[in-house]
């Protein structure tokens, strides 16, 4: 598999998993808060912990599948644009709380998630 193969599948299946995932959360808990691209952002988080592991770590993912899933899936399939998009359309809505609740649980968790992936790849 090349390389642009590897990263241009990646980035369709990342896009195509944020869009189903994130539009399955709003449809669950609706969209007066950014639920879905919270949910997609640490999913991310935590995957991308897990796959550097797995990569860096324990050797199990070589060149071609660490542009496949960590470069193109991973790329695509977390949205901290969109994260900042929304953040900023609810302070213009005058919602400065839930901005804020925005940016600190997206970075906490983040951050969080990201451990939690790395732990989870050292168990593995």
């Amino acid at each position: 598999m090349t390389k642009w193969f590897s990263l241009i599948l990646g980035g369709a299946l990342g896009t195509i998993a944020r869009y189903l995932l994130a539009g399955a959360v709003y449809q669950a808990w609706g969209t007066g808060f950014p639920y879905g691209t919270l949910i997609v952002n640490l999913s991310g988080c935590w995957l991308i912990g897990l796959l550097a592991v797995l990569s860096d770590e324990k050797f199990l993912l070589g060149p071609d599948a660490r542009i496949l899933l960590m470069i193109g899936f991973c790329g695509a399939y977390t949205t901290f644009s969109t994260f900042m998009l929304e953040t900023a359309n609810l302070m213009k809505d005058g919602q400065n709380l839930r901005a804020f609740m925005n940016i600190l649980l997206s970075v906490v968790l983040g951050f969080l998630a990201l451990r939690a992936g790395i732990l989870t790849g050292k168990l593995i």
